[in-house]
């Protein structure tokens, strides 16, 4: 008798945990279920255009608000609206990002006109203290909405990912698929920094790059591909950005290393190895001379060299990107951009011979002018290899491509 007691009292606690479980699974199901409805229709979410009409002041500017702190939290941007009028008060002084800004909100359905101010009036502070939350922050850590001194599209160099495929590069192989991976994270961003009141951003960065050779393959071991070289970079990046200009100080390390297929392929080779790696500090100074051109121009010093591949002291790189009819896709609110950039660097270990890259292509974000990109791109570059051991050795290749990152 007792050990029947037992056994129903098991099947009972059994029964009531698959209840429970069940009930359970159904309610993390019913969540996962909302939550991906909400975030698959986030710009459903957003008032169509007789809705807003409707609505108050007050409930488009906490709208608004929301939105812009949900994008651009760091930047502490206030919103007003007064008779369907959306004002701006405390955009960056990056000119990029606050012009992003307020595409932004011109983009919203709800939004017939945007001004911009400089200060609230004292009856505008008194009118908001009773429901928002003013800002108080000096900085931020670990900022998402976009790093401040954009990348270099066309620099053979950048930090970013992306795969390409090479074709007629001497050093390399004829053909041949370069790879690229890195990101850079910003840490720590402090706002209103200098008398200029710019923000000032650390972070920290780090690329590979790697070609993989198809050309005239020794097929040793059945393989169609050898791994020809790896860079490697690790960089610690100091932004500063006030409305048009944007500066980069950066101290980086990089170090090449020839592939392990590469040298068995080539036995004799193994004898004229050498270590090329140095330690560099670069200043670059970019201006955005309008929302679709900018010009940088950066001089570098290589602080130490290995011994077996010595590098002179410095080098210059400098060029523009140009970006031109700009398209709005309603669905998603995606955009979308043909550019063209061009990167040209003068090394004095090259005797200050011009090395040229050319790229263009397509460029689609989330947000207006910044923010992470995904690009389709074709290159040409015209003057000298930068896989390791190689950098002083002429060569000319051609690319096209897909990356992604800032």
């Amino acid at each position: 008798m007792e050990y029947n007691k037992r056994f129903f009292t098991a099947i009972s606690l059994s029964l009531c945990c698959f209840t429970l479980l069940t009930a359970e699974e159904e309610g993390v199901q019913e969540v996962a279920d909302a939550s991906h409805t909400f975030f698959m229709s986030r710009v459903e979410a957003i008032p169509d255009k007789q809705m807003a009409e409707n609505n108050t002041d007050h409930y488009l500017e906490g709208y608004i608000q929301a939105l812009l702190d949900m994008h651009y939290y760091e930047h502490q941007v206030i919103v007003l609206v007064d008779d369907g009028v959306v004002y701006l008060y405390n955009l960056p002084n990056n000119a990029l990002m606050a012009n992003s800004i307020i595409d932004f909100v011109e983009d919203l359905p709800c939004v017939e006109q945007v001004c911009v101010k400089c200060e609230l009036t004292p009856e505008e502070c008194e009118r908001r203290k009773g429901y928002v939350e003013q800002p108080c922050t000096s900085g931020i850590w670990f900022p998402q909405s976009t790093v401040l001194f954009l990348p270099l599209v066309a620099n053979p160099r950048e930090v970013v990912n992306s795969i390409a495929y090479r074709s007629g590069d001497r050093i390399v192989g004829k053909t041949c698929i370069a790879i690229a991976i890195g990101d850079n994270f910003p840490i720590y961003r402090w706002t209103n920094v200098l008398p200029w009141c710019g923000d000032l951003q650390i972070g920290i960065e780090a690329g590979i790059w790697a070609p993989f050779n198809f050309h005239n393959v020794p097929h040793r071991g059945g393989t169609n591909c050898e791994l020809f070289n790896t860079d490697y970079l690790l960089g610690i990046p100091l932004d500063y950005a006030v409305d048009k200009w944007s500066f980069r100080l950066e101290l980086y390390h990089i170090s090449s290393h020839l592939g392990d297929e590469f040298l068995f392929n080539r036995p004799p080779f193994l004898p004229r190895r050498v270590n090329p790696s140095f330690e560099a500090l670069v200043f670059y100074t970019s201006y955005q001379v309008t929302r679709f051109l900018r010009f940088y121009f950066g001089p570098g010093v290589i602080l130490h060299s290995d011994r077996s591949y010595r590098m002179d002291t410095f080098y210059l790189d400098y060029g523009l990107e140009a970006r031109f009819f700009p398209t709005r896709f309603c669905y998603q609110r995606i955009y979308g951009t043909f550019f063209v950039a061009l990167d040209v660097q003068n090394w004095q270990v090259r005797d200050w011979n011009f090395d040229w890259t050319i790229k263009g292509g397509y460029e689609i974000s989330k947000l207006a002018g910044v923010g992470r990109k995904m690009r389709l791109f074709a290159s040409y570059h015209w003057g000298y290899s930068y896989e390791g051991q190689f950098f002083k050795k002429r060569t000319q290749y051609g690319e096209y491509g897909f990356s992604w990152g800032f």
